[in-house]
């Protein structure tokens, strides 16, 4: 008998009876260094590979989950219709483990832009997690909360830990073994930086994009080939702090997953004008011998990686970047 999310969640949840009126929480959003792209199983988010991310500090989602006498949804202090997708997505997670007779007031605030390529509903739903777990009282650990997260947005998975974070994609019909962990790495000098150069709504939301690039893409039949060559040479840079080597390997893959989309048929192309002339902007600075790389998901937006010591000379180049030090307020 195939396991379905609902059998994933009565494993893992001790009770469902709340044990407060308000939960608190946050999540942070996360970019892949090396993608998660394509699922091998769609109704439990079960990754066809491996991923590995960057957490992004204080950016994310905060959200406040009350008990109410019927659903409210409220993002960043503005009241979602129920017929909004936000709003019948975040109550349907939610159904999984609430009584019928429970209903939630939810008040979120994203720091990110949302549907933009920006990872918001990583952090999303990883925060609805976070929050469930405090106003039920479960105690669940980072692998549970992970498992649950997942079944919400894939890469949600990821946002339940700081820092360097590998997300294994598993074996198990049931995905009990497909959860992130943490890696035990501190960069003190590493940095990301935030280019948004679109908070649109995406035309081709990301899992349908992802589903349609594995059915159609005549490139994808090597993306799980080239995640097996990256992830762990991404993860040894990581161990070793060798950014050359990280950065790199990070902006071919998400190259290559880009890549599978234009050859999607209808083809997928998120990047803009200015996406394509930000990257031409970052290759001529490592020309000239600043170590700057570039990632991008699902979206136009571009995501700059470097290191503290380059931080003037790609501002020079780039003044509306938004900076985070993911590890600024983590020690060894």
């Amino acid at each position: 008998m195939k396991t379905d999310a609902r059998s994933v969640v009565t494993q893992l949840l001790p009770h469902r009876t709340p044990i407060r009126h308000t939960a608190d929480a946050f999540a942070p959003a996360n970019i892949a260094l090396c993608k998660y792209w394509g699922k091998r199983n769609e109704a439990l988010k079960l990754p066809l590979t491996g991923s590995l991310s960057i957490s992004l500090g204080d950016l994310g989602t905060r959200m406040r989950i009350q008990l109410a006498e019927k659903d409210h949804l409220i993002i960043n202090d503005e009241e979602q219709s129920t017929e909004s997708k936000a709003f019948w997505r975040l109550f349907d997670f939610f159904n999984l483990f609430r009584e019928p007779d429970t209903f939630f007031k939810v008040e979120s605030i994203n720091t990110i832009p949302m549907s933009a390529g920006l990872a918001s509903s990583a952090s999303a739903f990883a925060c609805a997690v976070n929050g469930l777990n405090d106003l039920y009282g479960w105690g669940l650990g980072n692998r549970e909360r992970s498992i649950l997260s997942r079944l919400g947005s894939g890469s949600a998975s990821r946002s339940i830990c700081d820092g360097f974070v590998e997300w294994n994609c598993g074996t198990r019909e049931d995905g009990m073994d497909s959860y992130a962990a943490p890696l035990p790495v501190v960069w003190p000098e590493f940095r990301i930086g935030i280019l948004t150069l679109s908070s649109d709504k995406k035309a081709v939301g990301s899992s349908e994009g992802m589903q349609r690039t594995v059915e159609t893409s005549t490139l994808y039949k090597s993306w799980p080939t080239q995640v097996k060559k990256d992830l762990p040479m991404i993860r040894q840079a990581i161990e070793d702090h060798d950014f050359t080597t990280l950065g790199t390997r990070a902006e071919q893959n998400a190259l290559s997953m880009h890549a599978t989309m234009i050859s999607a048929w209808p083809p997928i192309l998120y990047w803009q004008p200015e996406s394509i002339e930000t990257l031409k902007q970052v290759h001529v600075l490592r020309k000239d011998g600043v170590e700057v790389f570039a990632t991008m998901d699902a979206g136009p937006n571009v995501k700059l990686l470097f290191l503290d010591q380059d931080t003037g000379d790609i501002r020079n180049v780039f003044p509306e970047l938004q900076l985070v030090e993911p590890f600024a307020t983590v020690t060894d």
